[in-house]
């Protein structure tokens, strides 16, 4: 037989790394440059763990099948605002992109590859992974589209610009200093946002100032508020731009509200982020990432559940602005 199973042969072609997964939230799955036609809102996933930067790996990259399995608990439906996604836009699920394990030009090409499928058919893009390192190529992605006029608003614990781990210049420490030096991006209308805590570096607020993005501190957003910095944050990102691109990792929730990613305490509430997301949606983002789930820590996918509903408020807030609500 044709692609017959056996091990450790290279390029052999498995069609579905996970059976059974089911679509975002029950979406109709895309399959052909119709269904993507189809599709207002499209689902990627990108089940990818690069080189860890402390112990043993966290099995990121099965978030993409946690957060789908999760989400079919969920409408599109938010009674705070009376808002319904669906009732606007139709969406769909692509499902994973290609990886190859250990290889970054094979699986960020892919991401490049597969992404820009998405952002040629002007749909919006929303993608979850994975460890953080698989924002540089989907934020590169983005800029080409917009021309360079794009802001990045950037929530997490850590800074994630760091130079290069050790040799590894890839790293999900790293990805935003690549974005710096992206030619495409310009770091002005960067905002790293609830930054905090004893697993940063020093040389990422040195990083961060050197290229000039802003950086937000979870202890200013707690003090000042969310309304306040989110809003900050949404005019720096805004400034001579066409659109925003929002990542979210995992960690910049309070380790009460994030069971299934880094313990980092002194985050944002559930709540908080929401709301921050939200607000985003309603300004100018056209490109969304989750990322940083670990399930196997995380026995009940809360982690899961909690990045369907934040999805959800990003996309509510992008309703309202597109439809005029």
């Amino acid at each position: 037989m044709k692609n017959k199973p056996i091990c450790y042969v290279p390029g052999r072609e498995i069609p579905e790394v996970f059976s059974g997964v089911p679509s975002f939230m029950g979406l109709p799955t895309i399959k052909t440059q119709e269904d993507l036609e189809n599709s207002d809102i499209v689902i990627m996933g990108v089940p990818w763990e690069g080189i860890n930067t402390n112990g043993p790996f966290t099995s990121a990259e099965m978030g993409t099948k946690y957060i789908r399995k999760a989400s079919t608990r969920y409408g599109g439906y938010l009674p705070e605002f009376d808002i319904d996604v669906f009732d606007h836009f139709t969406g769909g699920d692509m499902g994973d992109v290609a990886v190859k394990n250990g290889d970054y030009d094979f699986t960020f090409n892919s991401i490049r590859s597969e992404y820009k499928k998405i952002l040629d058919a002007n749909k919006f893009p929303i993608i979850f992974g994975g460890d953080h390192s698989i924002s540089y190529p989907l934020i590169s992605e983005f800029a080409k589209k917009y021309n360079g006029k794009i802001g990045v608003i950037h929530f997490d614990a850590h800074m994630d610009n760091m130079e290069a781990y050790g040799e590894d210049k890839y790293a999900r420490c790293s990805p935003f200093y690549r974005l710096y030096e992206d030619e495409n991006v310009n770091p002005k209308n960067m905002v790293h946002f609830g930054i905090r805590g004893p697993r940063n570096n020093p040389e990422g607020l040195k990083n961060a100032k050197k290229f000039g993005a802003t950086v937000i501190t979870g202890m200013e957003v707690k003090i000042k508020g969310i309304a306040e910095s989110i809003k900050k944050a949404i005019e720096i990102a805004s400034h001579g731009t066409d659109a925003i691109y929002v990542t979210v990792c995992s960690d910049i929730l309070d380790v009460a509200n994030n069971p299934g990613g880094p313990a980092d305490p002194c985050g944002l509430t559930t709540f908080e982020l929401s709301l921050a997301l939200y607000e985003c949606g309603k300004a100018r983002c056209e490109g969304f990432d989750f990322v940083e789930i670990y399930p196997p820590q995380d026995p009940n996918n809360v982690s899961g559940h909690v990045a369907t509903w934040m999805t959800i408020y990003l996309l509510a807030g992008v309703t309202q602005r597109k439809f005029n609500l």
